[in-house]
């Protein structure tokens, strides 16, 4: 499904006078009885959309809802949760290019919708920053927008996660249905101590897991800390698995038997070259994380990268991992890569490149801001929506809904 288009053009860096005309940066959540949720970036007005798909796939909304409601400040890279149980619960998170006297803009805001998207709250500025929140630096001159995610536990708790530019950590949640949220604290991450990015969590009772990456470093490692409080507080960080690699972009989630898994991308030669996506897990009650390995099969010979992994679970604690195919060192990615495992780990099946991107698609993906997205997402049925963006210079912009069921083997 389109679910919206615009131009292709994307002038020079000029801070919220940039004239960046197109659509991008979709993100997805569908609940139990499936019902989809999308909202992306229409930076030619700077702001960001919203619209829900009823089961049936007709639109809820006649027209896409303004949620960012910031007028000439860019709003991008949002992040979406739908109550599994309510569909009327509605939650969003996205950053705002709001420049409040450091070096970088960013701050990280959130709003809900309590009427399935109908109306939302007046957007909350939950990080209050100079630092440039919602900034994953990689190094001095290169980072990806978007370093940021929210969750929401079996009793409607959610809990959000950021970076800024100088590397530290932050974290919040609302017991209150994102009425109020705690006083964010610092989990990890400086300047000086290799710059955290990309987070990433995943919550099981009073279990929060917090995960991310690392910045100005050829042979980053995943690193985690765990909150056996419900978030109040955090331990030591530790790393997942030492290698010679340069390891990026996690993603958690817990399944039904408490079994947590974490996918990341990682490249044995170093930082911009080829990379795969490995898989490990850490079972309850576990010291450790099991040895990873990679599961990309086949795609590591027929692209040049596979990165920026996600992973879902359904009710039947069958895995899903996608990821963003990059043709050429040269190239931005294009198409998504997809596999399941049925067995809970112990096997992954061949990824197949998903129905209507990689060669089928009109222009690269998009995200042109950072690939930190959440473009996945299952629910207990296994249903699975997808979203995409595509950007072909000069021509067009686009943004996509994938809808179905794997036929699992």
């Amino acid at each position: 499904m389109v679910i919206d288009s615009g131009d292709a053009y994307r002038g020079p860096w000029r801070m919220n006078d940039s004239e960046f005309l197109f659509v991008d940066d979709p993100t997805v959540s569908i609940n139990d009885n499936g019902v989809i949720a999308v909202a992306w970036a229409d930076l030619a007005n700077m702001d960001i959309l919203l619209q829900v798909f009823e089961p049936d796939g007709k639109p809820r909304l006649r027209e896409p809802l303004n949620v960012s409601s910031s007028p000439g400040i860019f709003s991008w890279l949002p992040k979406i949760v739908i109550n599994d149980g309510d569909a009327n619960q509605i939650y969003l998170l996205w950053q705002d290019i709001v420049f409040s006297g450091g070096s970088h803009g960013g701050e990280i805001f959130f709003a809900r919708s309590m009427d399935g998207g109908r109306t939302f709250d007046a957007p909350m500025n939950l990080s209050k920053t100079i630092a440039g929140a919602g900034k994953g630096r990689l190094t001095s001159t290169r980072w990806d927008n978007g370093s940021f995610d929210l969750v929401m536990d079996e009793n409607g708790d959610l809990y959000a996660a950021w970076t800024d530019y100088e590397g530290p950590l932050w974290f919040t949640r609302s017991s209150d249905a994102g009425e109020t949220f705690t006083r964010p604290q610092h989990v990890a991450g400086d300047e000086n101590d290799m710059p955290a990015r990309s987070p990433t969590l995943a919550v099981r009772g009073n279990m929060v897991y917090l995960a991310w990456a690392v910045g100005e470093y050829s042979r980053a490692n995943i690193h985690y800390s765990v909150s056996h409080d419900g978030g109040l507080s955090f331990a030591s960080p530790q790393e997942v698995h030492r290698s010679r690699g340069h390891a990026d972009a996690p993603n958690l989630a817990f399944c039904g038997e408490g079994v947590l898994h974490l996918v990341y991308a990682e490249s044995t030669r170093g930082m911009f070259r080829s990379y795969d996506v490995f898989y490990t897990h850490r079972a309850t009650n576990a010291e450790s994380f099991a040895a990873p390995k990679a599961i990309t099969g086949h795609h590591s010979a027929e692209f040049y990268s596979a990165h920026f992994p996600e992973i879902d679970v359904d009710g039947e604690n069958r895995l899903y991992v996608l990821w963003e195919l990059a043709p050429d060192r040269r190239l931005r990615s294009r198409g998504l890569g997809l596999t399941y495992s049925t067995d809970g780990d112990a096997s992954f099946a061949q990824p197949i490149v998903v129905p209507g991107t990689g060669e089928d698609q009109t222009g690269q993906n998009g995200s042109q801001q950072g690939l930190l997205m959440r473009k996945l997402g299952v629910n207990p049925s296994g249903q699975i929506a997808i979203v995409n963006s595509t950007f072909e210079p000069s021509v067009s912009s686009h943004i996509w809904l994938f809808r179905g069921e794997l036929e699992l083997n």
